[in-house]
């Protein structure tokens, strides 16, 4: 497992150990991992190519994080081909919906920002198809854990701010792409797939405030921001002008419509149940909007 502490990761590693696999995580730092018992935690991190064949070691299947397709220039050979020579057999690949779009020369924004993800992402997914190794790709949407990026106002202030009340898309509960990996990494029932995860239907900011709201069982108010007035409070924030601009891009796509990803039926068709509503993901994030300890 890499990226095996993350919201998508751990989740996978939970799927594993629930399914009786022995697993190994390749995590910065196993002290503070804080990973299932009976997980093998060990140090390794995409920036010390050193760290790797310790954790390959014997590894037949590797959950690959989109961190690999970035191998520091002096690594010699990448994280992939170091797998494949200690004898790995099975590569899931946690990509990203960008990565089944077509090439695009869009010189908005957000066509940029699509473009250097869809290259990203599909860069990884080439350089695991070229080793002639077992192989599927889980291609998550719009993640339903960037709704944590309001948590601090929620906490604070009981409300959200931002632009495009009625912006939606159908965001993706990370068990739900835990799910899709799991199952590819455990059963023969998905090579050479690859599989765009998202949620059931589109779900608009102020409804997504408004299950914040039910989970909490406290009123989250939306207060609508023109998009100047978004695009200062992001960069005010910290947000660098250009990630500034494709956000407010992304979410003006998707006022009247589903924008660039309407819902896929990919996740029933795999688990054999609909996927999880945003209002479950907000019950089950509740905790981080009141502040309690995890």
């Amino acid at each position: 497992m890499t990226g095996a502490t993350g919201n998508i990761g751990r989740r996978v590693v939970d799927g594993l150990v629930g399914a009786g696999q022995r697993v190994r995580a390749m995590v910065r730092d196993p002290r503070t991992a804080r990973l299932p018992q009976g997980v093998e935690s060990v140090h390794g991190d995409f920036t010390q190519p050193d760290t790797w064949p310790a954790a390959l070691k014997g590894a037949e299947r590797v959950y690959v994080f989109p961190y690999a397709y970035y191998t520091p220039e002096s690594a010699g050979l990448g994280f992939v081909e170091q797998a494949v020579m200690a004898g790995v057999r099975r590569f899931v690949v946690h990509s990203a919906a960008a990565a089944g779009f077509a090439p695009s020369d869009d010189l908005s924004a957000l066509g940029r920002h699509l473009e250097e993800e869809r290259q990203a992402h599909r860069g990884l997914e080439l350089m695991v198809e070229a080793t002639g190794r077992e192989w599927t790709h889980v291609r998550p949407g719009l993640l339903a854990v960037n709704a944590l990026g309001w948590a601090e106002r929620i906490r604070a202030e009981r409300r959200v701010r931002a632009p495009y009340s009625r912006s939606g898309y159908p965001l993706v509960h990370e068990a739900d792409v835990a799910d899709v990996a799991v199952a590819a990494l455990i059963t023969d029932k998905h090579l050479g797939a690859a599989y765009t995860i998202t949620g059931p239907a589109k779900v608009t900011q102020i409804e997504q405030a408004a299950e914040i709201g039910a989970a909490i069982a406290t009123e989250v108010r939306f207060e609508e921001l023109t998009p100047a007035q978004a695009r200062a409070q992001w960069l005010s924030d910290g947000y660098p002008p250009e990630m500034a601009d494709w956000m407010i891009e992304l979410l003006a796509d998707a006022v009247d419509g589903p924008g660039a990803l309407p819902p896929t039926g990919t996740y029933e068709e795999i688990i054999g149940r609909p996927p999880r509503t945003f209002a479950q993901w907000a019950a089950d994030h509740a905790g981080d909007f009141l502040g309690e300890a995890a």
